[in-house]
């Protein structure tokens, strides 16, 4: 292995960083693309089981320091989007699947669709905050998300990961319910709830009124949640949340976390950003004399120093 390649739930990554989930993976070719730029793995947008449109526009607000987002998961279905699963396995990097329902079965029964599509992992999106029915209104319930991860580790062979929202008294509490479910791994966080509105309309400039706040203004909020996760499972987290540089990606390692997805900063410095952020990591192993990313791993809780 050289310095920077990681392992994770039993997926090999060239280095620690992941595309996330909504951002340039519409298609085959943007995902191959971002393999092409230096991702270690790719996940995809989330795929339901029927094509879904998704909200009215306007669905996102560029803020100072991120976006919102009200998206509503638009997406082809998976019988159409197989075939750009098909083509982003050409970049020679893990591909993970995003998958959402209305129900644990429909959940469970696409996170089975996916993999047979090719995806080399499954991510649960239980954490949207905008898509009513969907997301983080069914994955609020530790016992829901447990019930969910137990259902869809029966039906699939590869490693499942529950994707976990911060709009919750206690991520911990989820965490816990995933890894009780049989998750192979946590990722977090989702965005965050929020509002923007336009002080001379005097209404929400959304269409969906609320969406997912994303970008640097959530980062305190990923890397603590990462932190408390880390201390309330045993499995792996992967961090995502306003990562734009290779020190931004560190705190989440420190944090705990033995990757990193990044979604915003895609949107916002293009597909370049991994290895920017690569070379930033690489740097300042260098500088600190780490010789892996592993070493990294938690050294922020006490007693790992």
């Amino acid at each position: 292995m050289t310095h920077l390649e990681v392992e994770v739930c039993g997926l090999r990554l060239k280095n620690p960083t992941m595309l996330a989930s909504g951002v340039f993976d519409e298609t085959g070719k943007s995902m191959l693309a971002v393999a092409k730029a230096g991702a270690g793995a790719i996940v995809t947008k989330s795929i339901g089981m029927e094509p879904r449109p998704g909200h009215p526009n306007p669905s996102v607000v560029e803020l100072e320091h991120g976006l919102l987002n009200a998206m509503g998961l638009p997406n082809p279905g998976i019988k159409l989007y197989a075939s750009e699963i098909k083509e982003a396995k050409k970049g020679g990097v893990p591909v993970i699947g995003s998958v959402f329902g209305g129900t644990e079965e429909e959940i469970a029964e696409l996170a089975r669709l996916v993999v047979e599509a090719g995806a080399d992992a499954v991510e649960l999106n239980l954490s949207c905050p905008h898509a009513k029915g969907y997301g983080a209104e069914i994955g609020s319930s530790p016992e829901a998300v447990e019930s969910i991860c137990k259902l869809a580790k029966r039906r699939t062979k590869g490693p499942v990961f529950a994707k976990l929202t911060p709009n919750t008294p206690s991520i911990a509490d989820l965490a816990r319910a995933a890894e009780r479910g049989g998750a192979d791994g946590i990722v977090a966080i989702n965005t965050l709830k929020g509002m923007a509105i336009d002080t001379d309309a005097k209404m929400p400039i959304l269409g969906n009124k609320i969406g997912g706040l994303s970008g640097p203004a959530v980062k305190p909020v990923g890397v603590r949640c990462v932190f408390e996760i880390y201390e309330a499972v045993r499995i792996p987290v992967v961090g995502v949340g306003g990562i734009v540089t290779g020190r931004d990606a560190i705190e989440y390692i420190m944090a705990g976390a033995s990757a990193v997805q990044i979604g915003t900063a895609v949107w916002s410095e293009g597909p370049i950003v991994f290895s920017k952020v690569c070379k930033e990591i690489s740097k300042f192993m260098k500088d600190n004399q780490y010789q892996t990313v592993k070493e990294i791993v938690g050294v922020a809780h006490p007693g790992k120093r």
